[in-house]
């Protein structure tokens, strides 16, 4: 008799759940923060890592390194996807965890240009690759594991902890930087500081493997093994197989495009916005972001919740819609808030690098005429916070159902595989674009809400191919699945009108 009783065993006890969800989320929130400590440090760690002499093509050259962060996601994806699917949910996130954190670590042991020469910026592109290649990995064996343990109609609630790892990894990373620069000189900081927010997440990354290894694999995947139903050809079965891969790229241009373009909207373009557009100085931003997101976060579960009830679809296309609607007056809205009266961008393009040098400028009061703006004396702080909630807000819409739905959508056999490459493509491919295209829109035109045009395109082509093509995954049995031991387990399971009972 198998393990998996129908609808009321397999999965863990409320007791276990917890202990469950606190080892895929802390490990995953750690390879977020390990993630943004790279990006926030962007002007320190410039000018240690590249020849000296020349500060503009030292910036070029490290947000190129960060870039390949995202760009080998994908591989990431593919690569520990296969693990996953033919050795196990949890060997696979314990190593990409062990691989982030070893990583991240090197890069604050790392000699600098001026000890070690070209050795250094070759040493940390490596270093950055081997970053996007284990987040690639991570978040579809977190997922895939939380979800594998959860009871069928409770399975949006549960994973939506995982979710929220994202915008508090980006938290976490802004408050370690700051506390470090609060406690030392900013010569200090300079000098050896900016290694410490590297080097604490070995502690991090120490007890959230303890707490992984002391993890058991998940029940379906235990169950797939020893009845032998395993999948021994995953890329070809996840990819070559029309009906799987049609699911794939459905996934990834009706959810995961516009997830990502959503989110990163939120988190990243708007702090850019605020610092580089409107001019708010850059603690003020980091903190007005870094509330925002901490006093939206009690909505992940609440939304992960209604999906249960109401479906993943319906949730996460509102996102959409909303966000398309609603995201140039809110940026209008955070322009006035700031104050300083910023109308358009001029821009200077270095004749060495290409570097885009962006300068605000405002009407003179007394001749009318437009200079450089002044930075942001007075901001409306609280309006300003509401406002990058607000599109927090929007983004948990997408962001909180889209690891039950991406679950749900594939089968068992391929499911790691399956759900890892259309979520890291779309997150870093077109998430991972935003920053550069929102750039180069705002200087070609002159117009400060120009960089919004990508996302809200992305966003619009996300939620039109998933109104048409997207299938509601909310009821879809995954432990039934199990049960059945179909031969044709490839295929897609068809969801049934009501949930299974959990409790």
């Amino acid at each position: 008799m198998s393990s998996l009783a129908a609808g009321s065993t397999g999965f863990a006890a409320p007791k276990g759940l917890a202990k469950i969800i606190l080892g895929a989320s802390t490990g995953t929130l750690i390879e977020w923060y390990d993630f943004y400590i790279f990006g926030s440090l962007t002007s320190v760690l410039a000018v240690k890592f590249y020849p000296p002499g020349n500060d503009t093509f030292a910036l070029i050259a490290y947000l190129a390194t960060f870039a390949m962060g995202f760009l080998v996601r994908p591989f990431g994806a593919l690569f520990f996807g296969c693990v996953g699917d033919l050795m196990g949910r949890r060997i696979a996130f314990i190593a990409t965890l062990g691989i982030m954190g070893t990583a991240t670590a090197s890069i604050g042991l790392l000699p600098t240009y001026q000890t070690a020469g070209w050795f250094s910026p070759v040493a940390l592109i490596v270093i950055r690759m081997l970053q996007g290649l284990a987040i690639g990995g991570e978040y579809g064996g977190a997922a895939v594991y939380v979800a594998e343990h959860v009871p069928d109609n409770r399975r949006g609630f549960y994973t939506s902890f995982l979710q929220m790892t994202a915008g508090l990894g980006l938290v976490v990373s802004l408050g370690v930087i700051l506390t470090t620069e609060h406690f030392m000189t900013a010569a200090s900081f300079q000098q050896w500081g900016w290694r410490l927010p590297f080097l604490i997440s070995i502690a991090l990354v120490g007890i959230s493997l303890y707490i992984r290894f002391r993890m058991k694999e998940s029940p379906i995947f235990s169950h797939m093994k020893a009845s032998g139903t395993g999948c021994k050809t995953p890329i070809r079965d996840a990819f070559g197989k029309w009906v799987n891969l049609k699911q794939v790229l459905i996934s990834l241009f009706g959810a995961a495009a516009g997830q990502s373009v959503v989110s990163y909207t939120g988190m990243f373009f708007a702090l850019f916005y605020l610092q580089n557009i409107v001019r708010v100085n850059a603690h003020t931003s980091n903190v007005i972001v870094a509330v925002a997101i901490i006093a939206a976060q009690p909505l992940y579960p609440m939304v992960g919740a209604l999906s249960d009830r109401i479906g993943r679809k319906k949730i996460m296309m509102a996102g959409m819609l909303l966000f398309v609607v609603c995201v140039f007056p809110v940026y209008k809205a955070m322009q006035r808030a700031a104050g300083n009266n910023v109308v358009t961008v001029g821009s200077t393009k270095d004749r060495v690098t290409g570097d885009i040098h962006l300068t605000p400028l405002m009407p003179d009061p007394s001749s009318g005429t437009l200079v450089p703006a002044s930075e942001a004396s007075h901001p409306n702080e609280a309006a300003l916070i509401f406002l990058i909630w607000l599109q927090t807000v929007f983004s948990i819409l997408t962001y909180a159902p889209i690891a039950a739905y991406l679950v749900e959508a594939f089968p068992a056999r391929v499911r790691y595989t399956s759900v890892s490459l259309p979520y890291h493509i779309g997150n870093g491919v077109f998430g991972g674009l935003l920053p550069m295209i929102g750039v180069s829109l705002c200087a070609s035109t002159g117009n400060i809400y120009a960089g919004l045009f990508y996302p809200v395109a992305v966003t619009s082509l996300s939620f039109v191919v998933g109104m048409i093509f997207l299938k509601e995954s909310r009821g879809t049995l995954i432990w039934n699945e199990m049960l059945t031991e179909r031969k044709e387990s490839w295929q897609i399971p068809a969801p049934v009108p009501a949930p299974v009972a959990a409790e």
